[in-house]
């Protein structure tokens, strides 16, 4: 089915953003842009499973703190679910390395007005399984309330409009991110309570700055080093040769996360 023609301008457009994220710098349009796409916003990214660090000879498997039980929480509750048929960001990109077919997936009742041609709705077993193909395919979860969705969608309310993007390392809208004016910026943010730590295993390689899409980690003194811009995705600890970097969460740190999320949108 033929996507709707403002979609195939927003991928015609989509090598644009990082010069459009400059844009925010320049006070004025600062506004406009904040008002028009990001206005009341809050998103964070939930590193994988994978990459927590656990001390699995003394936890029991039920108090493990998995990560993905965050948008798992949300999907159980959503009052309404939609999977979309592809992934803006790698489809405009043409992407080779991760599934083009792995879009995003919306919650609450704003996601009964997405156009048909974009996806389907789909069952709360459904949407759980398509959030398992994406974290097994390498995507990372970015989950929260984004109002740029609800405008290129077409849907409203905005606050009954959840996001949960599953993102790569080479294709993400969010690779904008440190073009854009700290004011926005800020409002895609690391889950409260992730700890990104470099341990002494680490050689300086530089794998790690590679994968970093936000610029956080820099060399120093032969050893990385995670800076304050640190997103907590996670992709680091996944790709460290050493194992020297090491990502770790607490229960109260997912509950916080949860409820400042369910404080922006509404998916009952």
């Amino acid at each position: 089915m033929k996507k709707p023609l403002h979609v195939r301008l927003l991928e015609t457009f989509f090598p644009l953003r990082f010069f459009l994220a400059r844009l925010t710098r320049f006070a004025p349009l600062r506004k406009i842009i904040n008002r028009l796409y990001f206005e009341h916003d809050h998103m964070v990214y939930v590193p994988r499973d994978t990459v927590i660090a656990v001390n699995r000879d003394v936890a029991p498997p039920e108090s493990l703190v998995v990560p993905s039980r965050l948008v798992e929480h949300f999907v159980e509750e959503a009052s309404h679910r939609w999977i979309m048929n592809f992934c803006i960001c790698r489809d405009a990109n043409q992407c080779r390395d991760y599934p083009q077919e792995l879009g995003c997936l919306f919650l609450g009742e704003a996601s009964r007005h997405i156009d048909p041609r974009l996806g389907r709705p789909a069952s709360r077993e459904e949407a759980l399984e398509h959030l398992r193909k994406c974290r097994e395919a390498g995507l990372v979860h970015l989950i929260g309330r984004n109002k740029l969705d609800a405008a290129w969608l077409k849907v409203e309310p905005e606050d009954r409009l959840m996001t949960i993007c599953n993102c790569c390392p080479c294709c993400c809208l969010w690779l904008m991110l440190p073009h854009l004016d700290e004011e926005i910026s800020a409002k895609v943010a690391k889950m409260p309570g992730v700890e990104v730590t470099v341990g002494p295993e680490c050689t300086g390689c530089g794998t790690c700055v590679k994968v970093c899409f936000v610029g956080a980690i820099t060399l120093e003194d032969g050893r990385a080093v995670i800076g304050a811009d640190c997103r907590g995705c996670g992709r680091c600890a996944e790709v460290c040769p050493q194992g020297a970097i090491e990502v770790s969460i607490s229960q109260e740190a997912l509950d916080r996360a949860r409820d400042r999320i369910a404080a922006r949108v509404d998916v009952s």
